[in-house]
């Protein structure tokens, strides 16, 4: 067991949410751990910490499976942020985030940030090939031609249209079955389902993302641009607890330790 008085404790919550074999883990891995990783389904669920300046945050994989269904609402409790994850190459997954995964954010904050994430884009656009991370540059390739290039990224829309027809690249593009429109129509959606006002809302082109687990493409946008988001959250959660401070029950019982074996019988 490790020592609880030595664990971080989180001060906001993010949830990923979504069908099976979207990337949802895969993701994770990708901005945690700097790399690509085969994984296989998750159960259940499992979450990373991330300290984001002097912030706490926790993220949280969530099983895209139907046996595991009825779990989502419960780690999607007293969530900031909720990111709604679907593959490019797959429109049934994009429904799905609809008819299966919306209801469960219901348990979520009211202040609630939504995301929609189209991850595996190298299948489908050939510029998901060029943003890699620095830990798996080739051998030929500088630290500073990679930053070069992830600083050009970084000036491209977080959620990019590819061309209607993709472009060749060995051959091995595939069909873009999810388009912009009808993701962005989605976020409407949400919003809506929520009872949120769009015009107060965070616009849908800064909230639609199409990310590559597998080459990094868009993954440190991705979870930097929601780390950000949720700071306001963090500081008014912090404000209220400092009006309305609460009694610490590990202090109290090492000032009240002898006062409690004095009464043990």
């Amino acid at each position: 067991m490790p020592d609880r008085s030595k664990m971080k404790k989180p001060d906001v919550k993010l949830v990923f949410l979504g069908d099976m074999n979207v990337g949802k883990t895969s993701l994770l891995h990708r901005y945690m751990e700097r790399k690509f990783k085969d994984t296989i389904s998750t159960v259940g669920g499992a979450f990373f910490l991330k300290q984001w300046g002097p912030y706490n945050i926790s993220i949280w994989d969530t099983a895209g499976r139907e046996q595991f269904h009825g779990l989502g609402s419960m780690y999607c409790r007293g969530a900031a942020a909720v990111i709604l994850t679907y593959d490019v190459t797959n429109w049934q997954s994009l429904a799905e985030l609809e008819e299966r995964f919306l209801s469960l954010t219901d348990t979520a904050n009211k202040d609630c940030i939504y995301a929609l994430v189209g991850n595996k884009a190298d299948l489908t656009d050939s510029k998901a090939h060029l943003c890699q991370d620095s830990d798996e540059l080739p051998e030929d390739r500088t630290e500073c031609e990679c930053e070069e290039e992830r600083t050009e990224q970084n000036r491209m829309s977080t959620c990019p249209t590819p061309p209607a027809v993709p472009a060749s690249l060995n051959g091995l593009l595939l069909h873009k079955q999810v388009a912009r429109e009808d993701v962005l129509a989605l976020y409407g959606r949400i919003l809506r389902y929520k009872g949120l006002d769009e015009k107060s809302s965070l616009p849908a082109d800064k909230m639609c993302f199409e990310t590559s687990a597998k080459t990094g493409y868009n993954v440190d946008v991705l979870f930097e641009t929601l780390f950000d988001l949720v700071v306001p959250s963090i500081q008014r959660k912090r404000q209220e607890n400092d009006a309305s401070p609460t009694v610490n029950l590990e202090d109290w019982r090492k000032v009240n330790g002898k006062q409690e074996k004095s009464n043990c019988c």
